[in-house]
């Protein structure tokens, strides 16, 4: 038998079994399923190709090809959705956003595979060698491109999890990436020599199950370690802009490519296949050792023995912390960056943030690197145990160990954060005090080679509690901040409504006044009935408009005639009794206006003067065109206003003279007026009257 197939049966029973174990281990989760529905596609096209391999008759060697194109087209598309999914605890904003980038990577190439398989090769017998080669046809061409940028998209997905983890969660997905980094590339690299050479050598089947060979080991040394499965990292929804795969990608298949014609020109070498495989194979094990958290660590320590520099470079750890923390003003994303730069700094897999909440009662977990939302949950201390701790920090401030005391606080913080290793050294404490207040506590453990944190470490590490702190106290003032002026904003928005409603209602209580008055006159009778309808009609346009309060004004300005709305305005606005209104509207050319809005300023202004005149007073309302603005004045002989109230709090909200006011008139007016493009001006003394002027600007053509 040939060894060629021994290998092909091998890779596969590898594949299925490892399959076959993540089902097993996982519990049939998403994750797990698509795992292994990925390792058994992988086994069944390894079968196959090695059974054409092993075929004696051309003709069995092409069919055989033919059964594997359904399983090669599928297999890339599951890896892409597994890519996807794993390991992200908001994959459904991936799975949305991708979603017609993996159903196409699905359906297009099987498509193709079930209608075109036939005529993807058509098999040729090399004279020389004897060997099988399969030239692509433009089908089988188009299709190995699908293959190839599926798998690469893959790679990025993966390699974009990988960046977006920390401290434990890293290490128990570490191998399973590198595994299927592996596999993925080995099968883009037998893609592009296929591209390359528009055919489809023997060996490159051979060199696609050594891949799948090697891509399993490593995924089984990942799925041995505790908690692979549940694994959470939080990658952002950013286009890939610095994707290593993508420069990794184009700068191999580059080089290969310059490197084959360079070959082709020179004559030929039989070898080049091999020699490309051997620069793939060490591409990935510089990629395993340059993940290795140990190996970085030993080597930082020989740097810092042999050559006299120190455990920490002071100056890049501030620059990072400085920038990382400076853009985040939200607790939860700023412990999210604090644990990450900490497990950077110090070589860490664990380290947990807990929090106290407003209450001064409970601790809980906002950002941690080794516990599941579940666990976080689990482990939350009591009320009585938060208070122990915080009692304990209270009194000192510094960081300390916190494996080998008995007292209750640390026993409670060694329950907060359970250790992984048996060598990863003592669990460490770094309380987070500011202005003389413990806003939590930071959870360090598992160091890479379970080294014990020096002198030096846990200075570094006060200085980072207290920045800590320090951010974590801003972001809290901040929230505050922020929830006092949205809710500034909304009772603003809000009382908007309230005052058109009392508008409304001081215009209903006007008519009723006059009602037993005038009563027995028809006109008076059809106005008022006429009126309640309106004011019915408003107060159901308001109720309406409830939804829109988050919305900013929105104007509908039409071609409107000034004077109609200034009218239509005072009609709604009888005067009390005793009160004089005339008013005074000369022709003038039709602006541009939303005539319900402007509608409301003028029906406040003149229900103010109304308001502020007593009996025997007078208000005249009159417009007039003057430097290219339409100009309504309101001019009232009533009690006027104080000079330093108009400059300081006559246009802004909740400021007002009234004794029943809501100062919400004139700043919403102004609004009104502002956002027409116009001002408001006015005129005032104590005693003396207020005359306010409305400017809207009028069109160029007859301005």
């Amino acid at each position: 038998m040939q060894l060629p197939f021994l290998l092909a049966l091998a890779s596969a029973a590898v594949a299925a079994l490892i399959g076959g174990a993540a089902l097993w281990r996982a519990k049939w989760s998403s994750s797990s399923c698509l795992f292994a529905l990925g390792m058994f596609t992988c086994s069944i096209i390894s079968i196959i190709e090695g059974m054409a391999q092993a075929s004696v008759a051309v003709g069995d060697a092409e069919r055989y090809y033919v059964w594997s194109m359904l399983p090669r087209a599928v297999s890339p598309a599951i890896w892409l959705l597994f890519s996807l999914i794993y390991g992200r605890a908001n994959s459904r904003e991936f799975l949305a956003k991708w979603k017609w980038l993996w159903i196409g990577a699905f359906v297009l190439p099987a498509a193709l595979a079930l209608v075109r398989r036939d005529d993807f090769v058509s098999l040729l017998v090399d004279p020389m060698s004897g060997r099988f080669l399969m030239r692509l046809t433009l089908e089988g061409i188009v299709f190995k491109w699908f293959l190839l940028l599926t798998s690469l998209l893959a790679l990025m997905n993966l390699e974009h999890t990988f960046r977006a983890s920390v401290g434990t969660t890293r290490w128990r997905i570490k191998y399973m990436i590198v595994g299927l980094a592996v596999l993925l590339g080995v099968r883009a690299y037998t893609s592009s020599q296929a591209l390359l050479y528009r055919a489809i050598d023997p060996f490159l089947t051979t060199v696609n199950n050594l891949g799948l060979a090697l891509g399993c080991l490593l995924t089984l040394r990942s799925l041995l370690r505790p908690g692979h499965w549940e694994a959470e990292t939080y990658p952002t929804k950013a286009v890939f802009l610095n994707s290593v795969t993508i420069l990794a990608a184009g700068a191999y298949l580059t080089i290969v490519g310059v490197l084959a014609k360079v070959a082709v020109w020179l004559g030929g070498d039989t070898s080049f296949e091999v020699k490309a495989f051997l620069v793939l194979v060490s591409v990935a094990l510089v990629a395993v050792l340059a993940l290795s958290d140990r190996v970085r660590l030993h080597l930082r320590r020989w740097m810092s023995h042999y050559l006299q520099q120190p455990a920490h470079d002071y100056r890049a750890v501030w620059r990072s912390f400085t920038e990382g923390m400076s853009t985040q003003v939200d607790e939860e994303n700023l412990s999210q960056v604090v644990i990450k730069l900490t497990a950077k700094i110090f070589e860490l897999l664990s380290v947990s943030i807990w929090l106290v909440d407003e209450k001064q009662e409970n601790l809980k977990c906002v950002a941690s690197t080794l516990l599941s939302s579940d666990q976080e949950t689990e482990l939350q201390p009591t009320p009585q145990e938060t208070q122990a701790v915080l009692r304990y920090f209270h009194e000192h401030y510094e960081p300390l160990a916190i494996e080998k005391s008995a007292d209750a606080w640390a026993q409670t913080l060694r329950k907060c954060h359970p250790t992984q290793f048996r060598t990863g050294g003592d669990r460490v404490c770094a309380p987070l005090i500011a202005s003389g207040k413990v806003l939590g506590v930071m959870l360090l453990g598992d160091r890479v080679g379970g080294v014990r944190f020096s002198i030096q470490d846990f200075d570094l590490l006060r200085c980072v509690g207290d920045q800590t702190a320090a951010a974590l106290l801003n972001a809290s003032l901040s929230k505050r901040l922020l929830q006092n002026k949205e809710m500034e904003a909304f009772q603003t928005m809000s009382t908007f409504f309230v005052h058109d409603l009392k508008n409304l209602a001081s215009t209903l209580n006007l008519m009723l006044k006059n009602l037993p008055i005038h009563f027995d006159n028809p006109d008076f009778r059809a106005d008022a009935l006429r009126g309640v309808g309106k004011t019915c009609d408003h107060i159901n346009h308001l109720i309406s408009r409830l939804s829109m309060l988050r919305e900013s004004m929105q104007l509908s300005a039409v071609e409107t005639d000034l004077n109609k709305v200034v009218a239509q305005a005072l009609r709604n606005c009888p005067p009390a009794d005793g009160v004089a209104l005339t008013q005074e509207l000369p022709p003038l050319p039709s602006i541009m206006i939303d005539a319900e809005q402007i509608d409301k300023v003028i029906t406040n202004l003149a229900l103010n003067a109304i308001e502020a005149v007593p009996p025997g007073g007078r208000i005249h309302v009159r417009t007039a065109q003057q430097n290219g603005w339409a100009v309504v004045t309101v001019a009232d002989t009533g009690c006027g206003m104080d000079t330093e109230f108009v400059r300081r709090s006559l246009f802004r909200p909740f400021q007002t003279t009234k004794k029943k006011g809501l100062g919400i008139g004139m700043f919403q007016s102004k609004m009104i007026v502002e956002a027409h493009g116009g001002r408001i001006e006015v005129e005032t003394a104590r005693g003396k009257g207020s005359t306010f002027r409305v400017l809207l600007p009028l069109p160029k053509a007859t301005a």
